[in-house]
Parts: C-alpha cells; sequence; structure tokens
C-alpha cells in the first residue's frame, strides 16, 4: 500500500515537473519550462505569467503554450547578480511555482539588445554604437534545411547585421505542392478550410525559433515582419480578423521577446491589408508596447499609404520610398520629420528580374546605400536575381553590391567621431560626419575633376589643419592627399571657410568618388555666430 501511495505521489510530482536553468548570462534567455493541462484549448483564456525581481528590478513576462503540456516561460536578465521568481498562472498547476537563478557577466559578443541613440541612431545597451547594414531574406524560415544552412554560412561572410524575414509564409504555389510544400503553420490545420485561429502551432514556431538563434550566434539582429498581405484570403493570415491578431501578436511577443536580437517589424506594405487601417495598427503597437517588457525596436514597414512614424510607440522609421535614396536629402528630410532614426528598409533590390523593383546594378544599389548615410540614416540590401532570388530563399550572394557596401560599413564603424549627421544640409547635400572634425563628401553620379577645399563655417577655426583621402566607393580604394589643408574664413562669404592657399584637390573624373576629411589640428577659438537664420 505504501509502494502505491510513493508511487502516486511521485507521478503527480512529475506532471508539474520544473526545468530551468541555475545561471544564465545577462542578455541571454532563461527559459522556465512547466507541465501543465493540455486538454481543452490551452491558447485562450490561460493566464501565464512569471514576477521577476532583482533588488529594486522588477519584470512581469508574460508565458506561451508549447505544446504536448508544456509551459514555457522566456525571459533575458538585464542585470547581474540573482534573480527571484513566481509564477502566477489561473491553472492550479502552474500557479505558485517559485525560484531562483543567478545571473554572470555578459561575454565578449553580447552587447544587449538594441536601442535609439542620440535621436537618430542606434547603439547596444551596453553603449556599443551599432550601424544598420540590414538585408532581406522574407521566405528563409520556409526553406528546406540545406538552403537554410547555406543562408546561414552566406550571411557568416557577409557585410549584413541585421535580417528582416516574414513570420507567416506568403501563399505561393510552391508550398502548396513539392518539395517545399509547408505542412506546419502558424495555427493548427492544414489548409484555410480547418485552420483554426484560436489555436496556435507550436512545432511550426519551433522552426522559426531555430532561425532567430542562428542569427544570434552571428550577431545579427532579426527584424521580423509579423502581418503580410501575401495571400489575398487563400489561406487567410491576412483576413483573421482584430481579435485574432491581438492574440497571434501576443504569442509571438511571449515567445520571442527574450531574444536580445529581435525587432518587431508590424508588417511588411501595411496599407496592402486591405482588412485593417491605421487604428488596428494603432492597437497593436500598444499591444507590443504593454506585452513587450524589454523595449524592442518597434516600427512597420510602408506600401503606398504611409504611416505616421512620428507616433509616440513608433522608435524608428522603416521606409520603402525608393526616391528618399536617390539623393541624400530625402533621409535628411525624414530625420527632420519624423525626429526619429531613418531606416530605408527597402530601397529596391539588385537583380535583374522582370518586376521593376528588382532591376537595380550593383553600383545603383550600393549609391543608394551612401545616400542613406550620408543623410544620417541608413539602409536596407536586397538582392534578386533570376538564377538566385536571395530576398525570397536566402542561399547564396551573387550580385556586386554586397562587397562594396561592406566596404562602407567599414568607413562608417572607422569614423573617429561616431555617429555621422548631415552638415548644412539645408544648404549642402552631399555631406556627413561631425562639424569641425570629420567630413565624409560623397560625389555620387558627378564626375568632378577637382574639389576646392570649401567648408561650411560652422565648427570650424581659423588655423585648423585637415588630411584628406580619396574614396573610390567602387574600386573601393583609399588615396591619402599629400597636402595638408589650413582653413581660413573665406573672403567676402559669411559662410564659408577655405584652404588659406586656396588649394583644391584633383579628383578622378568618374562616378562614385568620396571624400574623407580628418582634422589633424586645432586652431583658434570656434567662433560662434547668433544669427538667427539657417
Amino acid at each position: 500500500m505504501k509502494k502505491i501511495i510513493f508511487s502516486t505521489l511521485f507521478s503527480l510530482l512529475l506532471t508539474h515537473v520544473l526545468i530551468a536553468q541555475t545561471k544564465v548570462e545577462k542578455w541571454d534567455i532563461y527559459e522556465l519550462t512547466l507541465n501543465g493541462p493540455s486538454t481543452g484549448n490551452p491558447f485562450v483564456g490561460t493566464t501565464f505569467t512569471a514576477h521577476f525581481t532583482n533588488g529594486d528590478k522588477v519584470y512581469e513576462q508574460e508565458g506561451f503554450y508549447d505544446g504536448n503540456g508544456k509551459y514555457i516561460i522566456r525571459f533575458m536578465p538585464d542585470i547581474e547578480g540573482t534573480w527571484h521568481y513566481v509564477v502566477n498562472s489561473n491553472k492550479s498547476d502552474l500557479n505558485d511555482k517559485k525560484g531562483s537563478f543567478v545571473c554572470t557577466a555578459a561575454t565578449k559578443d553580447n552587447h544587449g539588445p538594441v536601442r535609439v541613440a542620440e535621436q537618430y541612431h542606434f547603439k547596444y545597451e551596453d553603449g556599443k554604437p551599432f550601424y544598420p547594414f540590414g538585408t532581406t531574406i522574407y521566405e528563409w524560415p520556409f526553406q528546406d534545411a540545406t538552403t537554410k544552412k547555406q543562408t546561414i554560412e552566406t550571411l557568416k561572410s557577409s557585410p549584413f547585421n541585421k535580417a528582416r524575414f516574414l513570420v507567416v509564409p506568403p501563399y505561393k504555389e510552391k508550398y502548396i505542392e513539392g518539395p517545399l510544400k509547408i505542412t506546419e503553420f502558424p495555427f493548427t490545420g492544414t489548409n484555410k478550410s480547418n485552420f483554426d485561429f484560436s489555436k496556435m502551432n507550436p512545432e511550426y514556431f519551433k522552426k522559426l525559433d531555430s532561425c532567430v538563434f542562428q542569427l544570434r550566434s552571428l550577431g545579427i539582429e532579426a527584424d521580423i515582419i509579423l502581418f503580410r498581405p501575401y495571400d489575398k484570403g487563400k489561406w487567410g493570415f491576412d483576413m483573421m480578423g482584430q481579435e485574432v491578431n491581438r492574440r497571434f501578436t501576443a504569442y509571438i511577443i511571449a515567445r520571442y521577446a527574450a531574444f536580445r536580437n529581435i525587432w518587431w517589424s508590424l508588417a511588411n506594405e501595411n496599407s496592402f491589408i486591405k482588412n485593417m487601417n491605421d487604428e488596428d495598427w494603432d492597437d497593436l503597437f500598444k499591444l507590443v508596447q504593454e506585452k513587450d517588457p524589454y523595449r524592442h525596436l518597434r516600427s512597420i514597414h510602408n506600401a503606398d499609404v504611409i504611416y505616421d512614424y512620428s507616433k509616440l510607440w513608433v522608435t524608428h522609421v522603416s521606409y520603402q520610398y525608393y526616391n528618399v535614396v536617390k539623393s541624400p536629402t530625402g533621409t535628411a528630410m525624414a530625420r527632420d520629420i519624423y525626429k526619429k532614426p531613418v531606416v530605408n528598409d527597402e530601397i529596391n533590390y539588385e537583380g535583374d528580374i522582370e518586376s521593376r523593383w528588382g532591376q537595380l546594378t550593383g553600383e545603383e544599389m550600393t549609391f543608394r546605400f551612401w545616400n542613406a548615410v550620408i543623410g544620417g540614416g541608413y539602409a536596407t540590401h536586397g538582392e534578386s536575381y533570376k538564377v538566385s532570388p536571395w530576398i525570397s530563399y536566402g542561399g547564396k550572394l551573387i550580385g556586386s553590391s554586397p562587397s562594396r557596401i561592406g566596404f562602407l560599413r567599414q568607413i562608417v564603424e572607422s569614423n573617429p567621431v561616431g555617429y555621422l549627421e548631415p552638415i548644412d544640409h539645408f544648404f549642402e547635400n552631399n555631406m556627413a560626419g561631425k562639424e569641425g572634425k570629420y567630413y565624409l563628401i560623397y560625389f555620387g553620379k558627378d564626375k568632378p575633376n577637382k574639389w576646392d577645399f570649401v567648408l561650411p563655417k560652422k565648427g570650424l577655426a581659423k588655423g585648423s589643419k585637415y588630411k584628406v583621402e580619396i574614396i573610390d566607393t567602387w574600386n573601393m580604394t583609399i588615396k591619402p592627399s599629400d597636402k595638408t589643408f589650413e582653413v581660413i574664413p573665406m573672403p567676402g562669404n559669411n559662410y564659408k571657410f577655405i584652404d588659406k592657399n586656396n588649394s583644391s584637390i584633383k579628383l578622378p573624373s568618374k562616378q562614385y568618388i568620396a571624400l574623407r576629411i580628418f582634422k589633424v589640428s586645432d586652431g583658434g577659438k570656434v567662433s560662434v555666430d547668433d544669427k538667427n537664420e539657417l
């Protein structure tokens, strides 16, 4: 009889077994797994949260149902020391579970989540600047294992540190029949006639988990896109109704918010989702704010109608507006309008397909990246060749722009003054840097044979000296000039400084040339102009 009682008690304990780590590093994932009820519909009506504390630091983290009676809470600790938690749930099997773990120091390549910095830029939580040089691989989570592995290998040697991709697959024939046929969907069921939008499919999301983990291991931000307009009712994922949209969004946040490399993109081409309006998107943005305790970056990618990026719940601009990057002025103007970082997330794609958005040359893609940077913002790459449609599947990059984008990234990240700002951008249209200290001048498609050493006066002092380098942005070469330039106010001009010897720099009379100008010694006191004019 005693054996029977003991066996019964042991079985009961097993049904509520708790699986958790005892140590986790700062900004990593602490994962708590509990056994609970699998009957009924655990996705609806279940409350399941954990209260985490470490001194004065307090977090409320929602959990999610992972199928087969497994309930998971993922938490990202952001300070070292001992964290304590207690689970709250309306399911007795899950409620009042308690525990603790130790958070250790972050390891070398772990800098935490990315935040907005100095209004127009980004940095990691530990303060290291983050300059987004992104790429687009919309459908890579839905490819075969070989292609996904090849995508990761390609990204390892690429210049890209952010990747945009879909959480939900687009409706395409290749996903209906053939080797890429999708058998696991975000919701239980296999087609529109039997999808149950009240039940998530954990097996589907486990595959997506792996994609986000792999990007994190490479130091790549995962800019995940929650909604998209690409099945027009054939699966029904773009017309589920706001109640389902909210439940889906809450599940995604519970499952992925603890990944330090997550960015939230509410939608791709949001205005093409015709059964949703701005009020619906506002509602989802507010939900993300409410449910994400770590304040990950939030934006939305536009189509023919531009969402109001100035709204408080939007952290940065995610533009699809091709003309913005045809000169530096577009990005600079968008900064002035929205007062936020501007990421030109779709600037057309390098490629040779029939659609006009996939016909850029490598030169044009690189040109648009430079324009975004000179405008004080950022850009995202895409590649769509007939033989290698990177934006759809991933796989291999075959275009000529990635190496040039990598060269630009090196220039941006190695500059001595930090974030680049447009300089005198109401009058100048090709100059960024820090006034008086560092200048990056881009001539784009012009072919000057010389450049007179003339700079806007703000930040300059008579007698300051500068060195200049000539950059061939396409051939990826940097050639220093022999001269040292000493600046003085331009006679008869209240707005410019020139070299005291009226010197010029000889240029190679070809496209895609830039100049890098460094201050090498100080002059006199910088004059402060109190005129109230641009």
